[in-house]
């Protein structure tokens, strides 16, 4: 009974790893994975994974095989040498053969994986702060439209990503987009991405830098080219006037409050450089770098526990001020669309 229940265990193995198998990829989609591409270059990343996942498959496949049917074999059946040849051609020559092929194949992926984008593609700074993405659109005539913590790029056109830090590694990566590149101090690091599918995607640092590692993500929006344009023509403009009340009293209390020793404006006396642009704030995808939806209540939120929801930040909480004027100021920048 219990040699009949180990064969059926064993003829159960490889359909219940099959099975495991389809159940993994079935759960591996979304705005953050690697294994639901929508770039060129993710596009090879994930070609590569599939490949060496099969490969490995089969390898752990006829290893097994040969296991299961030694174990299975009675003495009578030895035959020393066709034994010594299966051993070395199943454990040294399939695999090595295997691997040294995806080796190549992996090999032959770098070049076209790291190429930088044609001369007079979009150009994007990103620089990472501690803990949020400092971006910077690059116009061909020189002019820099500042925003933070939210890409936005055009669907079937190379993007060329300028990366570069002021304080500690980090690295960005928008896995369903392209890989992944560290942003090291003193140095400049390119990556290209070549979007094939319009869509918002999420990325992260991927490389520990702080209290508040995990907390440092970000939104890439991939738009239709006129869409797009449209979107940066609208970046470079300076903020629209407040009308309501709300807005109005709001933009006083950021004035009063300092904010603009940090943070810039366009178009009003904030000038700050050491924290986000946030002349457009409010049409943004995210709050605190992709932590809290972009809404009143969770701008609210924000200013009032900034060091609550991301661990040693840099900005100040203003939790001492009255509910009503983190209610003003939450709306003045939600207004800042």
């Amino acid at each position: 009974m219990g040699a009949m229940m180990h064969t059926r265990g064993r003829r159960a193995l490889v359909p219940g790893c099959l099975a495991a198998a389809v159940v993994s990829a079935s759960g591996c989609s979304g705005v953050q994975s690697a294994l639901a591409p929508a770039g060129r270059e993710a596009e090879r990343i994930a070609s590569l994974f599939w490949w060496m996942t099969g490969a490995s498959f089969v390898i752990w496949l006829f290893v097994v095989s040969l296991a299961v049917y030694y174990a299975r074999r009675s003495r009578a059946e030895k035959n020393r040498r066709r034994d010594q040849w299966l051993i070395f051609g199943g454990g040294v020559v399939f695999p090595g053969v295997t691997l040294t092929l995806l080796l190549i194949y992996g090999l032959a992926l770098i070049p076209p994986t790291v190429e930088r984008a044609p001369e007079g593609s979009l150009q994007v700074a990103v620089t990472g702060e501690q803990w949020w993405w400092r971006v910077r659109y690059i116009r061909p005539e020189g002019e820099q439209i500042v925003l933070a913590n939210e890409i936005r790029i055009p669907v079937g056109e190379p993007t060329q990503l300028r990366l570069d830090s002021d304080n500690v590694i980090h690295s960005f990566w928008v896995p369903s987009l392209a890989g992944k590149m560290d942003m090291i101090p003193g140095r400049v690091t390119w990556l290209t991405m070549r979007p094939t599918a319009t869509g918002i995607f999420r990325g992260a640092c991927a490389e520990y830098c702080g209290t508040s590692h995990a907390l440092m993500a970000f939104y890439v929006e991939v738009m239709e080219p006129a869409a797009f344009e449209q979107w940066l023509d609208h970046q470079a403009r300076p903020a629209v006037a407040m009308t309501d009340p709300d807005g109005l009293r709001g933009g006083e209390l950021f004035q009063s409050n300092g904010c603009g020793a940090c943070h810039t404006v366009r178009g009003t006396p904030a000038a700050g450089v050491i924290g986000p642009d946030l002349t457009h704030v409010g049409g943004r995808l995210s709050v605190g770098a992709g932590i809290l939806e972009n809404e009143p209540a969770r701008l609210r939120d924000w200013l009032a526990s900034t060091d609550h929801l991301k661990p040693g930040v840099h900005m100040p909480a203003f939790g001492m001020l009255p509910a009503a004027d983190l209610a003003a100021m939450a709306a003045y920048l939600h207004g800042l669309q």
